[in-house]
């Protein structure tokens, strides 16, 4: 088989079906965020199509990166498995200008010639297929967002509580999470750190969480990469070390 060669999009399947489409984009952007900007990331939710997506970054080294360290990653129990997309996706070909048709307008012209008219209500309108670029019909493209990890750090106080600095320890302090944040999600992203123990939810609290790290020099490594880290658009996460 021939080798396909690097491009802006990687394809991870083996991905675990029972996650729910929102938590795996929001995961997926978690754990591939670090090595770049993310331009998209398609899931594809069809029977056959289930288990797998596509990350589309804005650089070829961001990609590359990605493949090699995250190869094999155990992402909900289930080692991933990334490769180089066979062809760039639409969204990239537009940018380098070789973007082409992918046989929708083809399709057209010979139903046009088979029935001898246009079909009711089809549009004339070149562009108007409303099909998201680079997805198969059922699939759900991610709205584009800056690379996370470049996210400026949260203004303290201007939604939530204010937590006071405290001394430096092994322990981190979460605020500012979302309503849907889960243990599962926090452990991926922190898993990425050196020393990494556990995460520590808080009954009964959604926005609030505990992470705990093997020292001190550990924990304050992922705090300043971590400090800001965009979970949703409207949920700038907020890290402090923990009161003893």
């Amino acid at each position: 088989m021939l080798d396909i060669r690097p491009n802006h999009t990687i394809y991870v399947n083996n991905l675990n079906e029972k996650v729910k489409k929102e938590e795996l984009k929001r995961s997926l952007y978690a754990i591939f965020s670090q090595f770049g900007q993310i331009l998209d990331i398609v899931a594809l939710k069809t029977l056959k199509m289930r288990g797998q997506a596509f990350v589309i970054f804005k650089e070829i080294q961001s990609a590359t990166n990605a493949m090699r360290a995250m190869q094999g990653f155990p992402f909900y129990d289930k080692p991933m498995k990334i490769a180089y997309a066979k062809v760039d996706s639409d969204l990239i070909a537009k940018q380098k200008g070789t973007y082409k048709e992918r046989g929708s307008k083809r399709k057209d012209e010979e139903k046009k010639k088979k029935k001898g008219k246009e079909p009711k209500g089809a549009s004339a309108v070149p562009g108007a297929n409303p099909t998201p670029v680079s997805v198969k019909p059922g699939a759900t493209v991610v709205p584009p967002r800056p690379n996370l990890f470049n996210q400026p750090p949260p203004v303290h106080g201007a939604s939530g509580m204010t937590v006071p600095e405290q001394p430096p320890n092994q322990i981190l302090f979460l605020t500012n999470l979302p309503d849907e944040t889960s243990e599962m999600m926090l452990s991926m992203l922190f898993t990425q750190f050196p020393g990494f123990k556990e995460v520590r939810l808080v009954p009964g609290r959604h926005d609030i969480a505990f992470v705990e790290f093997e020292n001190e020099m550990q924990s304050a490594a992922a705090k300043d990469a971590l400090q800001g880290f965009k979970i949703t658009p409207t949920h700038a996460m907020k890290i402090a070390f923990a009161k003893k």
